[in-house]
C-alpha cells in the first residue's frame, strides 16, 4: 500500500471507539482523508514527529469568524478602567484625523461602568465614534452619530432592543440589541473585499491555534450580518484560496421569507430557490438558521424567569414578540432548516423548547438535530428537557473564565450553578459541542478546554465545579462533540479510515497533563486534509 502521507513516531488519539479511547502511533494519509493507523505503508512524505501528540482538528461549533478577522484592525478596548479605555480613543483619534474611531471588546463588568457619549465628546469632540461591547449584543456611539441617527434628544422605540437613556432621559450613546440595527444605514454593508480580508485574517490565527472547522454563527442580516450577500464573500475567499479552513455558515433568520412553491410541498420559511441547510462541500456549506431570541447575560439584556441579582428590578428582554420568534422557529423548522437559536436566559430557553416540540410534533422529521446556542442559564428541568427532544445545547467553557466574574455578580450564588454547564449534560445524554463565540472571548480551543475542566474564573474563583469535565470529555467536546453537533460525524471528529485528515500536532496531552496547565499547550502544526497549513 502507498500513500500521500505517513505521520509516524507519534502518540495519537484517534478518539474512537464509544469511549473515544482509540489510540495510535502512525497514521496514513491517502486523498486528503486517513487512509490507515497503525499500518505498515510506503508515503510520498513521511513526517517523524519525534513523540509529540497528535489530535483530530478542533472545531469551534461557535464562533463569528468574519467580525473577529474584523475586530484584529479595530481599537482594542479590553483594557484596565474607563480611564484607559478614554485613552485608547483619544490616541486614536489624535492619530486618525478623519473617518470613524472604531473599538471593540469593552467590558463594563472589568472596567466599572459603560462608556459615555459625554466621554467620548471629551476626548474625541465631534468625531463619528462607535465601540462595540465584547459580547456584540450593545455597543456605544458618540453624540456626533447619535444626531445623524435623530438620537440626541430623545429615544426611540425599538422591539427587542432598547436606546439607554440618562437620568435626564437623554440618549447616553448605548444602544442595545436590535436598537443596533439602527446604525445600518450608516456603517453598513461592508465591502465585499474587506469581508474576504477579514476572513483570511481571522482564519489563518484560528489554524495557528489548532481549529480546523468553524461554525460561523450568523450572516446576512440582523445586527449580526456584514452584508446582505456576506455568503458570496465566502465565496470569494474559496474561490481565491482564501479561506483557509471549514466553514459551516448559519443564515440569519432576518433574511428568510416565504417561499413560492407549489401548495402541496407546505413550505415554511426560506431562502430563493428553496436553498436551505446543507448545501455546499466539506470545504464550504449552509448550516442551520440563527434566530436570536434574547441577548446577553454580562450584558443583562438576556431574559430571565428572575431579576439579575446586581440590578435588581432587572430580568432582561426578548428580542422579539414570543409569538412571532415561535413563528419563525416553526416556519424554518416546516421547511426543513436546521434551526440554530440564540438562548441565554432560562426565559428565553422555554420559548425555545417549546417551539422545537412543537415543530417536530406538526412536521416530523428524523434527527433535526436543532440547537440552542449558549443554553447559558439553564435550569435542570430544561436540562432533562433538552435531552429528551434531542436538541443540542452549544455552551462556551470559556466564558467561565474570561467573563465568569460578571456572569458571578449577574447571577447570585443560587443560580451560578445553572450557568454554562458541562458534566450535567453530559449526564443527561445531550451532545455537547466545543465552541467560544469568539471574538466575545479568546477563541483559542486549548483555553475553552482548560475552562471545561478547571471551572475557575480568570481570577480564581471557582465557578460551579461540580460541572468540570475531564480533560478527555473537553478534548472530545471540541472534536467529536462538534462534528455531532453540525450532523459530520461521518467526516470529521475521530482520526479514522475514511475521515477527512484534519489533525492538529500539540507540544502535550491534554487528556493527562497537569489540568491547570492545559491553556498553555503549544500547538506546533495544523493539518488540513491531510496538508500542513500552520506550523509554529
Amino acid at each position: 500500500m502507498r500513500t500521500d502521507l505517513l505521520l509516524r513516531n507519534a502518540r495519537i488519539r484517534t478518539l474512537a471507539g464509544a469511549d473515544h479511547s482509540g489510540t495510535a502511533s502512525s497514521l496514513a494519509v491517502w486523498g486528503g482523508r486517513v487512509l490507515a493507523v497503525d499500518e505498515d505503508v510506503e508515503a510520498e512524505r513521511v513526517v517523524d514527529l519525534d513523540g509529540a501528540v497528535v489530535v483530530p482538528g478542533l472545531h469551534d461549533a461557535h464562533q463569528h469568524l468574519a467580525w473577529f478577522g474584523l475586530t484584529l484592525g479595530e481599537l482594542d478596548l479590553r483594557v484596565r478602567d474607563l480611564d484607559a479605555l478614554y485613552a485608547a480613543v483619544a490616541e486614536r483619534a489624535a492619530s486618525t484625523p478623519d473617518g470613524w474611531i472604531v473599538g471593540a471588546g469593552y467590558d463594563e463588568n472589568k472596567l466599572g461602568g459603560h462608556p459615555t457619549r459625554e466621554g467620548l465628546e471629551r476626548v474625541a469632540p465631534g468625531r463619528r465614534v462607535w465601540l462595540k461591547h465584547a459580547s456584540g449584543h450593545l455597543c456605544v456611539v458618540s453624540g456626533a452619530v447619535l444626531r445623524e441617527l435623530g438620537l440626541d434628544e430623545r429615544p426611540r422605540d425599538v422591539v427587542g432592543g432598547r436606546v439607554s437613556v440618562d437620568a435626564d432621559g437623554r440618549p447616553d450613546g448605548r444602544l442595545e440589541e436590535q436598537a443596533q440595527q439602527l446604525l445600518g444605514a450608516l456603517v453598513l454593508p461592508y465591502p465585499l473585499d474587506t469581508l474576504v480580508d477579514a476572513i483570511e485574517r481571522g482564519g489563518r490565527v484560528s489554524l495557528s491555534q489548532g481549529v480546523t472547522s468553524v461554525v460561523e454563527a450568523g450572516i446576512g442580516g440582523g445586527w449580526i450580518g456584514r452584508s446582505p450577500v456576506e455568503l458570496l464573500a465566502y465565496q470569494r475567499a474559496r474561490e481565491a484560496g482564501r479561506l483557509p479552513l471549514r466553514v459551516e455558515l448559519m443564515v440569519a433568520a432576518d433574511v428568510l421569507r416565504p417561499l413560492d412553491a407549489h401548495p402541496d410541498d407546505d413550505l415554511g420559511l426560506g431562502l430563493d430557490l428553496g436553498l436551505r441547510t446543507g448545501l455546499g462541500d466539506d470545504r464550504l456549506r449552509i448550516g442551520p438558521v440563527k434566530v436570536f431570541s434574547d441577548g446577553s447575560l454580562i450584558g443583562h439584556t438576556c431574559a430571565l424567569t428572575e431579576e439579575f441579582a446586581d440590578t435588581p428590578g432587572e430580568s432582561g428582554y426578548l428580542q422579539d414578540d414570543a409569538d412571532a420568534l415561535r413563528a419563525r422557529i416553526l416556519g424554518a423548522h416546516r421547511s426543513g432548516w436546521r434551526v440554530a437559536t440564540h438562548a441565554i436566559g432560562d426565559a428565553a430557553i422555554d420559548l425555545v423548547l417549546d417551539a422545537y416540540e412543537e415543530a417536530q410534533r406538526r412536521w416530523p422529521r428524523p434527527d433535526p438535530r436543532h440547537r440552542i446556542e449558549h443554553f447559558g442559564v439553564a435550569r435542570a428541568d430544561q436540562v432533562a428537557r433538552c435531552a429528551a427532544l434531542g436538541v443540542v445545547p452549544v455552551p462556551q467553557g470559556r466564558f467561565v473564565g474570561e467573563i465568569g466574574e460578571g456572569m458571578l455578580r449577574a447571577l447570585g450564588p443560587t443560580r451560578v450553578p445553572w450557568a454554562y454547564r458541562g458534566r450535567s449534560l453530559l449526564d443527561a445524554g445531550c451532545i455537547l459541542p466545543g465552541s467560544s463565540d469568539r471574538p466575545v472571548v479568546d477563541g483559542a480551543p486549548l483555553r475553552g478546554m482548560h475552562d471545561l475542566v478547571n471551572r475557575r474564573t480568570d481570577a480564581g474563583t471557582p465557578f460551579a465545579p461540580e460541572e468540570a469535565l475531564s480533560g478527555l470529555e473537553a478534548l472530545v467536546a471540541f472534536t467529536v462533540g462538534s462534528a455531532r453537533a453540525s450532523h459530520q460525524e461521518h467526516e470529521r471528529g475521530t482520526l479514522e479510515p475514511g475521515r477527512l485528515a484534519d489533525l492538529v500536532v500539540l507540544g502535550d496531552d491534554p487528556v493527562t497533563c497537569d489540568p491547570g496547565a492545559i491553556a498553555e499547550i503549544p500547538v506546533l502544526a495544523t493539518y488540513l486534509g491531510g496538508e500542513e497549513v500552520f506550523r509554529a
